[in-house]
């Protein structure tokens, strides 16, 4: 049969051979000879072809913004959300848009082609940062989907107008409800507000949580009572979690019990948590970041995402997931072969999991969302922080970065 695409000498994440032949935008065939009869042919050389990646967690309203915030003066307190507060009344629709198109552009040229974007809404900033960021949506659909989820990053109990705001957003293009309950005077009434809109909509929950250094109170409790509760196992998860990084062994297993249990999943932020956290001390600095490994081996559905970029909460970063894996598993010391395959379905199929995305992976009838990465497998390409090559959504191809190509001397 003749395809549209067909990737030819593709390796797949379990180390299998084949060849990948898509017909109207979905895999069609996979076998070790498929034959030359396509449209495009592309020659993988032995790389390994992987789904598209999932960012499931990154805040495109307020990225590239590092430059126009003012400079950290003090390791503790950070000041991350005062510095970012005082520029939010600048923002343009226009303004947003164009930021966020930098950012997205970046990481779909490193392989992600689903993402789900926070954008916060309180009286500062009005909607401009969701509406900045929804344009994008139809613009950009050609390379990846995006959903977004609405939150209020300053508060909502004890902010008001906020959750006037909230509902907006909600009809208005926002698809998930967030939360950042830390920032809030009643931190339980936030989280019981959150899943009232949630039931209300019929929407997801993906909020910030349980950020700190003392594991002596956990949000994610509360959570998982709710979700379980409303019948929301496997529609809640929870961004940062750092506490989860200074618990004792015992109390942790509990916990991820707790979370496995209510399906509640964790997204490890490894760039945002390492620069953020253990500031309140001037040596034997804790690493803060989440152990997903661990959390994954208890049962709870964790994954790995950007967070901000270019912003006072996370001044460095370029949108490259497999970046993020390499610095999440030297900062959590998994290193071997099995931890590192394991890593790698932390911005595969667990993302996806997370999203509830259906179609998803690399078998007959599912989208052609595919990334070529330069690297015969995931260890390889976590270790040494391999580049992508390309990458296709629904079997068009999206981009293309040229191998690099050493020149001997004659």
């Amino acid at each position: 049969m003749a395809f549209d695409l067909l990737l030819k000498n593709a390796r797949l994440a379990d180390g299998t051979a084949t060849d990948i032949g898509v017909v109207g935008g979905k895999i069609s065939a996979l076998a070790a000879d498929l034959g030359t009869d396509a449209r495009e042919l592309y020659d993988c050389g032995g790389r390994l072809v992987s789904p598209g990646f999932v960012e499931t967690h990154i805040h495109l309203d307020k990225t590239c913004t590092i430059d126009r915030c003012a400079c950290e003066t003090a390791r503790f307190p950070h000041g991350a959300m005062e510095r970012t507060r005082a520029i939010k009344s600048s923002f343009t629709v226009e303004d947003v848009t164009s930021r966020a198109r930098r950012t997205l552009e970046k990481c779909i040229m490193h392989g992600a082609t689903v993402m789900r974007t926070h954008a916060e809404v309180d009286p500062g900033v009005g909607l401009r940062g969701l509406d900045g960021v929804k344009a994008l949506i139809e613009e950009y659909k050609w390379a990846i989907d995006i959903e977004i989820c609405v939150m209020p990053q300053e508060g909502l109990t004890n902010n008001p107008g906020t959750d006037e705001l909230m509902v907006a957003a909600l009809e208005n293009g926002a698809t998930v409800v967030g939360a950042a309950p830390s920032y809030d005077s009643d931190p339980a009434a936030q989280i019981h507000r959150v899943f009232e809109l949630a039931r209300r909509y019929g929407y997801d929950i993906d909020m910030h949580a349980d950020s700190g250094s003392s594991a002596a109170h956990l949000d994610v409790l509360l959570v998982c009572d709710l979700a379980e509760k409303y019948g929301y196992e496997g529609r809640v998860a929870i961004g940062h979690g750092t506490k989860l990084s200074v618990m004792p062994a015992e109390d942790l297993a509990v916990v991820a019990k707790r979370m496995a249990n209510a399906g509640v999943a964790l997204t490890v932020l490894p760039a945002t948590d390492m620069y953020l956290g253990g500031r309140e001390k001037d040596h034997r600095v804790e690493r803060t970041v989440a152990d997903g490994n661990r959390l994954l081996r208890m049962g709870v559905n964790c994954n790995l995402s950007s967070n901000n970029i270019l912003n006072a909460f996370t001044p460095m970063g370029d949108g490259q997931l497999i970046r993020m894996a390499n610095m999440y598993a030297n900062v959590v010391q998994h290193a071997m072969p099995d931890d590192l395959a394991e890593t790698w379905t932390m911005l595969t199929t667990n993302s996806a999991k997370l999203l509830r995305r259906k179609g998803y992976g690399i078998a007959v009838g599912n989208d052609a969302d595919l990334v070529v990465v330069d690297a015969p497998d995931p260890v390889a390409a976590i270790r040494e922080i391999a580049p992508t090559l390309t990458a296709f959504k629904r079997g068009r191809r999206t981009y293309t970065r040229a191998a690099p190509v050493l020149h001997r001397p004659e």
